[in-house]
């Protein structure tokens, strides 16, 4: 009887332990998950990732260039692909993830090294996104930036 008691008690406090670690464990919160997914763009942006960009841009995405070009998703990837533009370094220095419902926005500070039509720009910008989420995935539906001085 003894022997029975002590592994039932040493059962219940190895399922304690083990139901309070999950617990403690940090979650990935909607913030992180965003901001994570931005990051990835980025550099799909750079490494040419277009199966990425594809699942990851809406098909109604409105992407305002701080030149003040607009694309849209297809024309946007097809630049991308056809080598008119190129990004070489494309590195968010500020996230600021808001998160209402089902849409979150993206105000920050990125640095980039692009390619645009054989010209090397170098610049730095300020940008506002929204994503929206579709289904069960994240879908960037809008870009705007403005470069700094």
């Amino acid at each position: 009887m003894k022997t029975h008691s002590k592994f039932t008690i040493v059962t219940v406090i190895f399922t304690l332990w083990v139901l309070m670690s999950y617990v403690a464990l940090p979650q990935n919160s909607t913030e992180e998950i965003i901001a994570g997914l931005e990051k990835q763009r980025f550099a799909a942006m750079v490494n040419k990732d277009f199966v990425f960009l594809e699942k990851i841009n809406a098909d109604d995405l409105v992407y305002c260039h701080s030149s003040g070009l607009v694309d849209t998703k297809a024309s946007f990837i097809q630049t991308l692909k056809d080598g008119k533009l190129a990004y070489k370094v494309m590195d968010a220095e500020e996230l600021r993830v808001r998160v209402y419902g089902k849409t979150a926005i993206i105000n920050g500070i990125a640095v980039a090294k692009i390619i645009s039509n054989g010209q090397e720009i170098n610049t730095k910008f300020r940008f506002t996104d929204v994503y929206v989420k579709r289904k069960k995935s994240w879908q960037l539906v809008t870009w705007q930036s403005l470069k700094l001085p």
